[in-house]
């Protein structure tokens, strides 16, 4: 009787989790619990979240950034994200599945959430990436890279479409699994110190 107790997990989301996550019980159960403890609302507003981002990026403007993945991971459109986005939130960033990834990836370059990428919505994603990179790493960057605007326009190349085109989630996973320059163009890993 487990979810007797107020603040409980329920039982749906919980074997909702099991079978769409790599989690197991004992592990849901425990980020439920850090999540309440973290969240009393049950909820994490995007103010909450840029500062978890800020956290893994102290060095760097995490803010915008954090607004993307936010959007992203906010499937229902309420502003706010539940312990089961989350939790899938998670699971997508965390998974060893590239396809998963890339699936998430494409969500939070598709700003407008119309189904395709534009050479904009590229460019935006692009300049919240490039702050998210510290000083002294984009002084070390090829010149073909050390702008946000050079990042998006190699990136864009990459799909070989026109400045006005638009491109499917099918073509993205493609553009990017085969090429590595652009699969580390949609992302950043800090150096590590």
């Amino acid at each position: 009787m487990g979810n007797a107790k107020s603040g409980a997990m329920s039982k749906e989301i919980l074997e909702d989790l099991k079978l769409n996550t790599k989690f197991s019980e004992t592990e849901l159960c425990q980020w439920y619990d850090n999540f309440q403890k973290q969240c009393p609302s049950g909820r994490i507003t995007p103010g909450e979240f840029e500062k978890i981002y800020e956290r893994f990026f102290p060095e760097s403007d995490a803010k915008t950034y954090a607004k993307h993945v936010f959007r992203s991971f906010d499937t229902n459109d309420d502003g706010t994200l539940d312990f089961k986005e989350y939790i899938i939130a998670l699971h997508l960033t965390s998974s060893g599945k590239m396809s998963l990834k890339l699936e998430w990836a494409f969500s939070l370059f598709d700003v407008d959430k119309n189904g395709y990428i534009t050479k904009s919505e590229v460019a935006e994603i692009c300049q919240a990436i490039f702050k998210l990179i510290p000083k002294e790493e984009q002084a070390q960057l090829p010149e073909d890279e050390n702008t946000p605007e050079k990042r998006a326009d190699k990136l864009w190349s990459y799909f070989e479409k026109g400045e006005t085109d638009k491109l499917a989630e099918g073509e993205f996973i493609k553009g990017v699994t085969e090429n590595d320059d652009a699969l580390r163009l949609i992302q950043y890993e800090p150096v590590k110190k």
